[in-house]
């Protein structure tokens, strides 16, 4: 079953980048959110009480920042 991930980014994030990279690597389709470049989301972001990226949703569950493990862990349960 492939679950829905979602990623809230910016231009200048390092670990969002890790985080794509990840993701790419194991073909994992997620949508991006680049506050960078999309002020609804920069806004969508804010609302949901951070204020910085990466922001991980899988199934709507948050993950703050690039932790990999806690991300696998969230992907096979």
């Amino acid at each position: 079953m492939n679950k829905k991930i979602e990623i809230y980014s910016s231009n200048t994030c390092g670990y969002c980048t890790m985080a794509k990279d990840y993701f790419n690597k194991n073909d994992l389709e997620y949508i991006e959110y680049n506050i960078s470049e999309d002020a609804a989301s920069r806004k969508r972001l804010m609302k949901m009480g951070y204020m910085s990226v990466p922001v991980i949703l899988i199934e709507g569950e948050e993950v703050l920042g690039f932790d990999k493990d806690k991300v696998e862990k969230m992907l096979k349960s």
